[in-house]
């Protein structure tokens, strides 16, 4: 049966979105906390599907959704027990593994890039070799847009602050600003970033090489203490989001899913035309290029060349000791036999 739930925004110095079910308080569900680096519902929308078809309730979970600005924000809440969940970059994880805290990755999201370096469309710079001596505009000081950003150029040879320079803008309204004035000269983006920035009128384009995009980008992330001494509740939450996600990849669900994505966050949905589009972009990058491991699978593979180029460009010290312990595909496995 679907359930609607009731979604209320909790009000910070960060932007916050509170998702609590009133139906569900009535039962005896266990509270957890979600961690997302933005507040777009669309960048998160597996959670906010799962929650709206009631598929957590029925793992016995009542989530509550929180926006931070960032990833290192959202592992700084996991590291501290603020939250059990949350959706950080791989790069983040690696550079926090680095400094001995026990994040790992369980799911993976955005399985195609979902980050990209735009210039303005009328920019003479057509590649990531027109950026010498240029600024990067970025979201964030230390999201995942930084560490990609940093992968790209690192691959034509330039280092940040010899080559270029890193520039904290933030995103929507202030990356605008950061062009019109000049203060940047390309962006580091996500896929939703260059989205709203086209739909505000700033036209941009994407210099990123394509090879790039094996890269994925921010997926589900826990604490090495949740998954030894709470392997099931890691279970349940990822059942449950793998649920959603497919439930969201089905086209007949679509009305359904961008009322529960408007539910999240409403200024989203004020224009549904822009949502819709928005969503497909959005959506698009999280279905894999091979379906054989099902939904959420990490390929090993590309976590090496991520560690290689966060190696190379300064991120990580050196590589991890243990690569491996970062990332398991064990609940997505189970999540997808349990779909089949």
């Amino acid at each position: 049966m679907t359930t609607r739930r009731t979604f209320s925004k909790l009000l910070a110095a960060i932007p916050v979105v509170g998702l609590m079910s009133t139906a569900a308080m009535a039962q005896d569900l266990r509270e957890i906390t979600f961690v997302q680096p933005s507040p777009s519902a669309i960048n998160s929308f597996p959670v906010f599907v799962a929650i709206g078809e009631g598929y957590f309730e029925e793992e016995g979970l009542n989530v509550t959704v929180e926006a931070i600005n960032g990833s290192g924000a959202v592992l700084q809440a996991l590291a501290a027990g603020q939250a059990q969940f949350g959706r950080p970059g791989p790069g983040p994880v690696l550079a926090a593994r680095s400094r001995g805290e026990d994040a790992v990755f369980i799911y993976n999201v955005a399985a195609r890039s979902n980050f990209g370096i735009v210039v303005r469309e009328e920019s003479d710079i057509q590649g990531p070799e027109g950026l010498r001596g240029k600024v990067i505009g970025t979201g964030t000081a230390d999201g995942a847009e930084v560490g990609f950003a940093r992968n790209v150029m690192t691959s034509v040879g330039m280092t940040a602050g010899e080559d270029y320079e890193f520039l904290t803008v933030g995103d929507g309204g202030p990356a605008t600003v950061g062009f019109t004035t000049g203060a940047m000269d390309a962006y580091s983006s996500s896929t939703a970033d260059a989205a709203i920035l086209n739909q505000r009128g700033m036209a941009v384009r994407d210099i990123t090489p394509p090879e790039f995009a094996r890269f994925f980008g921010n997926g589900i992330a826990t604490m090495g203490d949740t998954i030894a001494n709470d392997p099931e509740l890691v279970e349940k939450f990822i059942r449950a989001f793998a649920r959603g996600h497919a439930f969201a990849l089905d086209d007949a669900n679509r009305e359904a899913v961008l009322s529960h994505l408007k539910d999240g966050n409403p200024q989203e949905g004020e224009d549904p035309e822009f949502q819709s589009a928005l969503f497909d972009a959005v959506r698009s990058k999280t279905i894999p290029v091979d379906m054989t491991n099902g939904l959420g699978y990490l390929p090993p593979e590309v976590w090496e060349e991520w560690q290689e180029s966060l190696v190379a460009g300064g991120d990580l010290p050196a590589p991890l000791d243990d690569l491996t312990a970062a990332y398991t595909n064990d609940f997505s496995a189970m999540a997808h036999e349990a779909m089949k």
